[in-house]
């Protein structure tokens, strides 16, 4: 079983590493499995006039004839996340913004509709309007809006009020690690109430929620942004539960 700690145990381990070095990825683990299988949209649904595979990737598209009516997305039908990790490329146009959901909840009125965990996705490396930032969709857990910046080691108490406890990667560095306009590597990993972002083999977002409405687990589910025209698209996506 995860156990989550508490915010005082928290705040005592984050005093002893601030640490300016960057912080790596672990290895990839043998038990990571596709979720994807590069051909087709079996195992997800979402609506098909907006996305397709093309290339070996989802890819979801907004254009002047097919538009989204207001966000949408493309729901992993085949598990949940609560406990997990999960490794995926991405890349999108700069005209607009993507997400990957996780632990998140759908709409009965609109199945392709969810809300909760976002992980930014942008074609940026300026900040803080950049790839990796959690920002709460649809405002479930508590109508927090952008919940932990890139660069932040956080811990929100059970109060709900936000403590920066370290900082990870600057905006200079940042700007080096990102690729913009290619293909980028993410890895979130969550246990408990702590979770975390890498991008590109660094991590960049540390965060442990006790929010009185964190989410525990739901649905994984990818974004297509409503508004500009726009496309993003995913491959590689591999998933597996932490025990």
């Amino acid at each position: 079983m995860i156990r989550c700690l508490s915010l005082f145990t928290v705040l005592a381990i984050a005093s002893t590493t601030f640490a300016a070095d960057p912080v790596s990825a672990p290895p990839e683990s043998k038990d990571l499995k596709p979720i994807f299988n590069g051909k087709d949209l079996t195992g997800w649904d979402g609506d098909t006039r907006l996305w397709s595979v093309k290339d070996g990737a989802i890819r979801g598209e907004t254009n002047k004839d097919k538009k989204a009516k207001g966000n949408t997305f493309l729901v992993w039908k085949d598990g949940k996340t609560t406990n997990f990790e999960m490794r995926l490329s991405f890349r999108c146009s700069t005209v607009n913004n993507s997400g990957i959901q996780y632990r998140s909840t759908t709409n009965e009125k609109n199945k392709w509709r969810v809300r909760g965990y976002q992980h930014e996705i942008r074609n940026s490396n300026k900040f803080p309007d950049v790839s990796g930032f959690i920002y709460d969709e649809g405002g479930l857990a508590g109508k927090r809006g952008r919940t932990c910046l890139v660069g932040e080691k956080a811990v929100v108490d059970d109060n709900g009020k936000k403590k920066i406890v370290g900082t990870l990667i600057t905006a200079e560095e940042y700007a080096k690690l990102f690729k913009v306009d290619q293909w980028n590597d993410v890895i979130i990993i969550a246990k408990g109430n702590h979770i975390q972002h890498y991008m590109n083999g660094r991590l960049v977002l540390d965060f442990t929620d006790t929010h009185p409405k964190a989410l525990s687990e739901g649905v994984l589910a990818l974004q297509l942004h409503a508004g500009a025209p726009m496309w993003t698209e995913f491959k590689n996506i591999r998933f597996r539960e932490i025990k």
